[in-house]
C-alpha cells in the first residue's frame, strides 16, 4: 500500500512539473518517440535477418546459430515497447468508440479525459512494477536459460521506458483536451487527442 501511495505522489509531482513546461516537454517527447520508433523498426529488421540467417544456416550448413531463439525473445520487448508511445502520439492504437461516438460532444470530451486519466493510472502502475522487475534482473545478473547466456535486464528495462513515455504522451493529450490554448493541436504528437475532439 505504501508503494502505491508513493507512486501516486510521484505521478502528481511529475504531472505538475510537466504542466509547467508543457510545450518544450511535448517537443522533446515527440523527438524521443520518433527516435525510439526508428530503433524499434531497426530491431525488427535485425530480428528478421537473424531468423533468416538461422534458417539458411540450418538448411545449408546443418549448423544452428547458438542463442538465436533467446536473442529473438529478448528483442521482442524493445520492439514493442519502444514504439508504443509513438503509436499513441500518431493515433495508431486500435480504439473502440461505439459508446463514445453516440455521446453529445460535451460528454464525449469528458469521457475522453476520464478514459485517458484512467489509462495514466494503469500505465503508472505498470511502469513502476516493470521498473522494479528490470532492476531486480539487473541486481541478480539474471540471464537466459541456455548458452550463450544473455543478460535479461537490457531487454527488461525497455518496458518501463516505453510505458513511461506512453504515460507522458497520454498526459500531454489530457492537457491538450483540458487547455487547448496551452497545447494547441498544431503541436507534434497530438494526433490521438485531436481525433478525440
Amino acid at each position: 500500500m505504501n508503494e502505491l501511495l508513493g507512486l501516486s505522489i510521484g505521478v502528481v509531482a511529475v504531472a505538475a512539473l510537466v504542466a509547467l513546461a508543457v510545450r518544450p516537454i511535448n517537443r522533446l517527447a515527440w523527438r524521443i518517440e520518433n527516435a525510439l520508433s526508428l530503433v524499434s523498426a531497426t530491431l525488427i529488421l535485425l530480428t528478421m535477418l537473424l531468423v533468416s540467417a538461422e534458417v539458411i544456416s540450418r538448411k545449408f550448413f546443418n549448423t544452428p546459430i547458438p542463442g538465436q531463439l533467446e536473442l529473438g525473445e529478448l528483442l521482442m520487448p524493445p520492439i514493442i515497447f519502444l514504439a508504443i508511445a509513438y503509436t499513441q502520439s500518431t493515433g495508431g492504437h486500435v480504439r473502440m468508440t461505439i459508446v463514445i461516438d453516440h455521446m453529445p460532444p460535451a460528454w464525449r470530451h469528458v469521457a475522453e479525459i476520464v478514459v485517458k486519466l484512467l489509462a495514466i493510472a494503469v500505465y503508472a502502475v505498470l511502469c513502476f512494477y516493470s521498473a522494479k522487475y528490470a532492476y531486480r534482473t539487473w541486481q541478480y545478473h539474471d540471464v537466459t536459460m541456455s548458452p550463450p547466456y544473455f543478460l535479461i535486464w537490457p531487454s527488461a528495462v525497455m518496458v518501463p521506458i516505453g510505458i513511461f513515455l506512453t504515460t507522458l504522451r497520454v498526459y500531454l493529450e489530457v492537457l491538450h483536451l483540458l487547455f487547448p490554448t496551452l497545447l494547441p493541436a498544431t503541436e507534434p504528437g497530438l494526433a490521438s487527442a485531436s481525433r478525440a475532439e
